[in-house]
């Protein structure tokens, strides 16, 4: 027997909903994104899934999704563990600046090339930057090497995937059941893995906030079947809003 894995983008935060790119930025929930985290712990309360094991970034609009859809979930008891390789994409320079006016400065082609390609990543921030994260003082215990200025889809991959085998799979292996509290990016990252995705279909994949996404497993540790959880009808206005808004923003 394995264990279940479920992943769950958080909620809209402050700067989702101002057009901004977030990042390793910290902001919180908008009320909407609290209302989306419960919804979701409703969700998985109604699936009958407990957790023996939960995961999640260091940045605060995932952790409040966490403790928002545990609490729904009445788990408030499990495990949780925190690490900053579950952390959103880091932007780089473009980190705190509009989405519009980006791409007006920079032009529309070069922007939609920083934020969909899968190995081209936006300028590097400046060190002495409070956007980089060696003066943030959660990171003070991470070799500066491992800290990044600025990434792309493939360097989130690289730093997300080694800690998904070494770290959550073995807890699977053991039948555990295992959910993932994180942001679109780190989640399309194990996403790619777990579904044996090309560059190609990942950019074009999207994680709706606050839809839990359910994987089973083989004895060898194989996805043997995924799904999204709840209304299958709200979670396709979710995906399609999604989709939707990122086509938006590159045109």
């Amino acid at each position: 027997m394995t264990g279940v894995l479920v992943l769950l983008r958080h909620g809209q935060s402050t700067w989702n909903e101002l057009n901004l790119f977030t990042g390793w930025h910290d902001v919180g929930l908008t009320k909407q994104g609290e209302l989306e985290a419960k919804h979701a712990g409703e969700t998985l309360l109604a699936e009958g899934v407990r957790f023996d094991l939960v995961f999640t970034s260091l940045l605060t609009r995932a952790v409040e999704t966490n403790r928002i859809a545990l609490e729904a979930m009445g788990q408030t008891a499990v495990e949780v563990r925190q690490d900053w390789r579950l952390n959103e994409r880091h932007y780089g320079a473009l980190q705190g600046l509009d989405k519009k006016a980006t791409a007006e400065r920079y032009g529309q082609a070069q922007t939609n090339l920083w934020r969909r390609s899968y190995d081209i990543a936006p300028p590097p921030v400046d060190e002495t930057s409070p956007e980089h994260p060696r003066n943030d003082p959660r990171y003070r215990h991470i070799a500066l090497r491992d800290l990044p200025d600025t990434e792309c889809l493939l360097d989130v991959v690289t730093r997300v995937v080694p800690f998904y085998t070494r770290t959550i799979s073995p807890e699977l292996a053991r039948d555990k059941n295992v959910l993932v509290t994180a942001h679109g990016n780190s989640l399309r990252a194990m996403v790619m893995y777990l579904e044996n995705l090309s560059p190609a279909q990942i950019a074009e994949f999207n994680i709706p906030t606050g839809v839990p996404r359910r994987y089973e497993f083989t004895g060898q540790m194989k996805v043997s079947s995924v799904t999204y959880l709840g209304d299958p009808a709200a979670i396709a206005k979710a995906i399609q809003e999604v989709a939707e808004q990122s086509r938006a923003e590159e045109h």
